[in-house]
């Protein structure tokens, strides 16, 4: 039984296979300007787009591979691989409504600023994680108590 490759669809891959450009900050620009809201909604949109296809795709190899083998090996590989394939699709769902969340706040121009404390987010950290909702000050404060609660 042949495994299918999963790619992790990342928004630098969305830079790069969309052929967007990282943003050119000017410098006496305002922050979130409307130039750089349109930036990030093109990455979001196409980002977003791109996962729509994946899970297409994914279904349809669901469709494709399902198949009722005698061996009870065989059975339980490809039941594993669908298994896999429905995670993935979940994970999927959650980053779409993330994305459309993002583009959301992009519209209610709410886009950009760290929802703990307020301050800028910044553009490169925006283009590596397009979803961020906090500045890696506060992100990283978060990380440390998510660990001590974890113990």
């Amino acid at each position: 039984m042949q495994k299918k490759q999963n790619h992790k669809i990342s928004a630098i891959n969305i830079l790069a296979i969309d052929r967007v450009n990282p943003y050119q900050e000017k410098s006496d620009e305002e922050y979130m300007n409307n130039a750089q809201l349109l930036h990030f909604k093109r990455i979001l949109e196409a980002w977003l787009n791109k996962i729509k296809n994946e899970i297409g795709r994914n279904f349809l190899y669901i469709q494709d591979e399902a198949m009722n083998f005698p061996d009870p090996i065989d059975r339980a590989v490809q039941e594993e691989e669908f298994s896999y394939e429905l995670r993935t699709r979940d994970r999927a769902y959650r980053l779409i409504k993330k994305i459309s969340n993002t583009l959301k706040k992009i519209e209610d121009n709410n886009f950009g600023f760290c929802e703990s404390c307020g301050i800028e987010i910044g553009i490169r950290r925006l283009e590596a994680r397009p979803t961020a909702v906090l500045c890696i000050d506060c992100k990283t404060l978060a990380e440390i108590r998510e660990k001590q609660m974890a113990g």
